[in-house]
């Protein structure tokens, strides 16, 4: 990102640490900051970074969960995102998050690097022939929604827009009730918005088949994580592959190893064998992360030069966007 900046002979300082309201002090005297998507931007820390002179945000990430826009919108910041990079970098990822719980990945690795060749509890399923449910068919749902044809299966989605893309594809659109009861995999690809927060809730869990894959490589907070871990004690769901986790900020990419844990949720979700989770890295491609700094430091010139775009979610004299 310091090399990208400097290439376009933009100063850039850069500090290896999430901004919140305790490190907003570090921003002082700074016009500009660029944050990741575990970073804290509520009314509070916005209003010392605005305090410190920080009048632009440049998020590297597509979400924006994390940021109080209507406080942005009040201090007259601009606020932009990247709204595109590779969907195909997290659509793979999601495969493989539910292709290593289906063929127990983990658990054979484990094993064999221990001598141990034994089949017992590596049984799998095929994918052909079976229902896939995709929840949100944007860009990454798309791209999920072709590796899940290449399969063979059968394509359910739910979304507020039909995607043509997924409909010419074979997908039928149905109500979010029957998409979970019928799904053989469900697949998480919606943002983190009010409406969506927790909408695979108990209820929503104890409508699925019991031997359903479970994958979320989009939010954490769309999943009522103790609702799932209830779940899972009663030993519902085949697999269940997680690259994102509802109380990750402040955990995922940290070195937690030698820390006593203090999430018991998480620690809970962790003992269970059918349960793979991975460290919010879906997008961690050097495709991706390269339109993600390219996108990042336009956002940064078109601020400078007072241009504005599609990735901008607030700016002076504008109400906030809300942007799918």
């Amino acid at each position: 990102m310091e090399r990208a900046f400097r290439q376009r002979q933009l100063h850039a300082r850069c500090v290896d640490v999430f901004m919140n309201r305790d490190t907003a002090p570090l921003a002082a005297g700074h016009e500009v900051i660029s944050v990741s998507v575990n970073a804290d931007l509520d009314a509070d820390t916005l209003r010392a970074l605005a305090e410190g002179g920080t009048r632009m945000i440049a998020q590297r990430a597509t979400g924006f969960n994390n940021i109080a826009l209507d406080t942005a919108a009040e201090l007259g910041m601009t606020v932009a995102r990247v709204s595109y990079y590779s969907p195909f970098a997290v659509a793979e990822f999601a495969w493989a998050l539910a292709m290593a719980v289906n063929r127990r990945v983990v658990r054979a690795a484990r094993r064999t690097r221990e001598f141990d060749f034994r089949l017992d509890g590596l049984m799998g399923r095929d994918m052909h022939g079976r229902t896939v449910g995709v929840v949100g068919t944007g860009k990454i749902g798309e791209a999920f929604t072709r590796i899940a044809h290449g399969f063979g299966m059968n394509l359910l989605g739910w979304d507020v827009a039909e995607n043509p893309a997924c409909v010419e594809l074979g997908m039928r659109y149905v109500e979010l009730p029957r998409l979970l009861a019928d799904a053989d995999l469900l697949s998480l690809h919606v943002p983190l918005l009010p409406d969506t927060h927790h909408l695979i809730d108990g209820p929503a869990l104890r409508s699925m088949k019991d031997d359903a894959l479970l994958v979320n490589s989009s939010r954490g907070g769309l999943i009522d994580t103790e609702a799932l871990v209830e779940e899972l004690r009663q030993g519902r769901f085949s697999g269940v592959g997680l690259d994102v986790y509802e109380a990750e900020s402040g955990l995922f990419f940290h070195d937690k190893s030698l820390d006593v844990v203090q999430d018991d949720v998480l620690a809970r979700l962790m003992t269970f064998s059918n349960v793979l989770v991975t460290s919010h890295q879906a997008y961690y491609t050097s495709d991706a992360v390269g339109q993600i700094v390219d996108t990042t430091v336009s956002n940064v010139e078109d601020y400078l030069a007072g241009r504005t775009s599609a990735n901008v979610l607030t700016a002076p004299g504008q109400p906030p966007a809300v942007p799918r």
